[in-house]
C-alpha cells in the first residue's frame, strides 16, 4: 500500500473517534513511518502479534512516545508534541489484505490512544 493510502486509513480512524474522546486530545500528532529503530524493536512495548501466530518475538505495530494524560500536571513545560507512531512495514507485514491492514491500523491508533490517556498493556489486554 503505498503511504499516501495509509495515512488516510490512519485519518479515517482518528476522524471516526468519539467527539468526546477528539476533545481530549491535546497536543499530539500521529506520523507513520515505515519501521521502528533497531533498538526498539526488539522491546515488547507497543508491540502486538497476530492472533494465533507462533512468532516468538513480537513485531511493533506502533508506539506511543509522551508523556499519558493521568501523569501530567499543570506545572509540567511542553516539550512539544506527544506522538503516535505507526510503522507501516510491520502492520503490512502481519497483514494478508487490505481489510487486514484497516482493521490492524485501527486497532493500533486505538491501543496507542489507550497509552495516551493512560492505560497501560495489562489494561488495555482488558478493554
Amino acid at each position: 500500500m503505498d503511504r499516501e493510502c495509509f495515512v488516510t486509513l490512519v485519518e479515517e480512524v482518528l476522524d471516526a473517534l468519539p467527539a468526546e474522546f477528539r476533545k481530549k486530545i491535546h497536543n499530539l500528532t500521529v506520523v507513520v513511518e515505515d519501521q521502528p529503530p533497531k533498538r526498539l524493536s526488539r522491546k515488547t512495548r507497543g508491540s502486538a502479534q497476530k492472533p494465533g501466530a507462533e512468532k516468538t518475538d513480537s513485531v511493533v505495530l506502533g508506539i506511543f512516545q509522551g508523556v499519558p494524560a493521568t501523569k501530567r500536571s499543570v506545572f509540567d513545560l511542553s516539550a512539544g508534541p506527544d506522538r503516535i507512531v505507526l510503522y507501516q512495514k510491520n502492520i503490512e507485514a502481519v497483514c494478508s489484505n487490505e481489510a487486514q491492514i484497516r482493521h490492524e491500523v485501527r486497532q493500533t491508533v486505538l491501543h496507542e490512544l489507550g497509552h495516551y490517556f493512560g492505560l497501560d498493556e495489562a489494561q488495555l489486554r482488558d478493554v
